[in-house]
């Protein structure tokens, strides 16, 4: 035991220290956190280069958006080096190849990019241009696949696509027109500049919005975690603790031509299926067309806004968050009576290709004495991995990004 404590001792000498509070998130025993920047403005996406070097999109309310880059030169985990490139409303930033990505409401650009590097080696090029940006639901994450295959999401403008949006005893289109250009996961070339939506091809359909989407390294597949409708309690089947715990959040494989159901059907938890939405004739129970929906691999709790997926692959933390799942929850606001939900980090054993065990809260503290979007400190959305294993998040609200690390040794 003493010779496995000096060689974990050793391996965490170059870590840096954690904040005394941890940056305020209440962590499982072993881990601890510090505060890498703060106040940057609204951090949405974000990744972190073989180097160390932080990238992040920054969201709508920053007149300028764009890419901040962070670099710690001192060792102390803190950046005190900061550049700032590009511009429109940030939603995500990802490496491929020689590339940095950088997503907006409406574009893909991409900068050529030189290891090391805080800015960009040349100027931008467009990739997909002209996506559509009516308002909510505009953020286009984006991943990618090893054969040149970029996937973008497109989120639904609407709750259920109704002919009145939100409105009492409206009905819904049917067929759903928004299911033509929205509501789905879009493939691109991630290499060919200045496609537009009718170049790429529509991956899969009935995805309301999936904000939360990556490639998992482990197999390859792309996952999402999708935020589902609201407001069910404007019909008459459902009451107001009802509207709170309906319906899930849902973590799906998202596989090529696959269908998931919006704005026709939902995941109801407490029946653990797909049902009709009242919009389209259901009653709360009725499954109808919505039996060869696909279901989720986890339905987790209402409302809590799933915006950060990564599947861990380091080996910093213990084996049991190897291939694994963190996902950002960004918080609810429509879970009354019920207290609001989310504003915290959760995590998903798998196994293979599929969860293995319940799910768990891992991190949480974010949004401190408030959890409801406007008096929330901080709002989690993005998640990614260092070089040396650690997660990184980031915060839409008070714009800080966290290092969350592993340092389980009492010798």
């Amino acid at each position: 035991m003493l010779f496995f404590c000096i060689l974990l001792s050793t391996a965490t000498l170059a870590q840096p220290a954690c904040n005394p509070d941890n940056g305020g998130l209440i962590l499982p025993k072993g881990f601890c956190a510090l505060i890498v920047a703060d106040q940057v403005g609204r951090a949405r996406h974000l990744t972190v280069a073989p180097n160390g070097d932080i990238f992040i999109a920054i969201g709508t309310t920053n007149k300028s958006g764009g890419v901040l880059a962070l670099r710690d030169t001192t060792g102390d985990g803190v950046a005190d080096v900061k550049k700032r490139f590009g511009n429109g409303p940030g939603s995500d930033v990802e490496f491929h190849k020689d590339y940095l990505y950088f997503s907006t409401h409406d574009t893909i650009i991409r900068y050529p990019w030189r290891a090391g590097d805080l800015e960009p080696a040349g100027a931008a090029e467009t990739i997909v241009q002209g996506l559509p940006a009516a308002p909510s639901h505009r953020a286009k994450s984006i991943a990618f696949d090893s054969e040149g295959g970029l996937y973008v999401n497109i989120g639904s403008p609407s709750n259920a696509c109704q002919k009145q949006d939100r409105a009492a005893g409206s009905p819904g289109k049917d067929p759903c027109n928004e299911l033509d250009t929205r509501a789905g996961i879009w493939r691109f070339d991630a290499h060919q500049p200045r496609q537009d939506q009718q170049d790429g091809a529509r991956f899969a359909t009935g995805l309301r919005n999936t904000v939360a989407l990556a490639i998992r390294p482990q197999d390859g597949k792309l996952y999402g975690v999708v935020h589902g409708r609201d407001q069910l309690n404007l019909w008459p089947h459902f009451d107001e603790t009802q509207n709170a715990e309906k319906p899930s959040e849902e973590l799906v494989r998202i596989e090529e031509h696959r269908d998931f159901g919006w704005p026709y059907c939902y995941h109801d938890p407490a029946l653990n299926q797909k049902v009709l939405a009242p919009e389209y004739g259901g009653d709360g129970k009725a499954v109808g067309r919505c039996q060869e929906k696909q279901n989720p691999l986890i339905a987790f709790p209402a409302h809590w806004a799933p915006n950060g997926l990564h599947f861990y692959s380091g080996n910093q933390f213990p084996k049991k968050y190897q291939g694994g799942a963190f996902i950002a929850f960004h918080g609810s606001w429509n879970r009354a009576p019920l207290p609001q939900g989310g504003y915290h980090l959760v995590f998903a054993p798998f196994k293979d290709k599929n969860p293995a065990g319940a799910w768990e809260v891992f991190a949480e503290g974010f949004a401190a004495q408030h959890k409801n979007p406007r008096a929330a400190a901080h709002r989690p959305v993005g998640i990614a991995e260092g070089p040396d294993g650690s997660l990184y998040i980031s915060d839409d609200q008070g714009g800080r990004i966290y290092r969350i690390l592993y340092k389980a040794c009492d010798c």
